[in-house]
């Protein structure tokens, strides 16, 4: 994998339409419950991609999202062209359990949805995580480490709940950044109960009432620990929610060598705003990451 890059992309993802090279979102082949550590039932979907055997993909949604919303059964369509596809709702959205705490437990569905990813038959499995997903994939690659680290901690065999490559699109740097108004939109939905009220009956994500204690491993506190697993972190330059210094600062924070970092012209903010051509690009970025790892 290439060194740590900061130079902007001439590469622009304007409109996240379909193509007609990629077929039309379409409902899940398989579901299933998974449950995470913790007891929480996660409500998750599998697609076989093109053969048994290859690598697979597990999509990490933002928050207020889930894993029938048609940002991400569209990012599953484009990724299922080139690897196996598992997509979940994180707590607290769509149909699984719980109450979201917004990055927090979270890591607990991504291992949960990883592990079943290996349990299908898939050796190597790459985490796509998007904004609060984003950040989630980059804790989950520092606390679940696989062989490559030489720690042991990979034991588990075929369902050993670690990540081959990291991808984190749109994430923070840092917890409780409220520098735009979009975050400090954020905030006020996440820390009063009226803000949850409305998460709850308008934007359909349960919010738990307890802030975190202690704070999780922060994103930049967490990209070091992921080498030398392959890690690429893609940021927006019309991003509303996060401004440059972040993925600047994720990608200042990983080891020599281990990330790259793709600043896209014209895109803007997470799963919603991913066209057609980044996702592909993203795939095919993982499937040269994976490629060498053993499976």
């Amino acid at each position: 994998m290439s060194a740590t890059s900061e130079a902007s992309s001439d590469r622009r993802d304007p409109a996240p339409r379909p193509s007609p090279a990629v077929p039309p979102p379409a409902p899940p082949s398989h579901t299933a419950w998974l449950r995470a550590a913790d007891g929480v039932p996660i409500a998750a979907a599998y697609e076989p991609g093109p053969g048994p055997g290859g690598p697979a993909v597990v999509v990490a949604h933002g928050f207020t999202g889930a894993l029938e919303r048609p940002a991400i059964r569209r990012a599953a369509a484009v990724f299922a062209q080139r690897a196996g596809v598992v997509t979940f709702s994180f707590r607290g959205h769509g149909g699984s359990g719980g109450r979201s705490t917004v990055g927090d437990r979270e890591v607990l569905d991504l291992a949960a949805a990883v592990a079943w990813a290996r349990s299908l038959g898939h050796g190597r499995v790459a985490t796509v995580g998007f904004s609060m997903g984003g950040s989630v994939v980059l804790r989950h690659g520092a606390l679940y480490r696989g062989p490559a680290h030489g720690d042991g901690r990979g034991r588990g065999g075929r369902t050993a709940p670690y990540a081959d490559a990291v991808v984190s699109v749109s994430s923070p740097a840092r917890w409780y950044y409220r520098g735009t108004a979009p975050m400090r939109r954020l905030h006020w939905i996440v820390e009063r109960r009226a803000g949850r009220a409305v998460s709850r009956l308008a934007l359909h994500t349960r919010v738990h009432h307890r802030r975190w204690n202690p704070d999780p491993l922060s994103p930049t506190a967490a990209v070091p620990l992921i080498a030398p697993v392959p890690l690429l972190v893609v940021h927006g330059t019309r991003d509303g929610y996060f401004p440059l210094d972040h993925p600047r600062a994720l990608a200042a924070a990983a080891a020599p060598g281990a990330a790259e970092l793709w600043l896209e012209e014209d895109f803007g903010h997470a799963e919603n705003a991913a066209g057609d051509e980044l996702l592909r690009r993203i795939a095919a970025w993982v499937a040269e990451a994976v490629s060498g790892r053993s499976s």
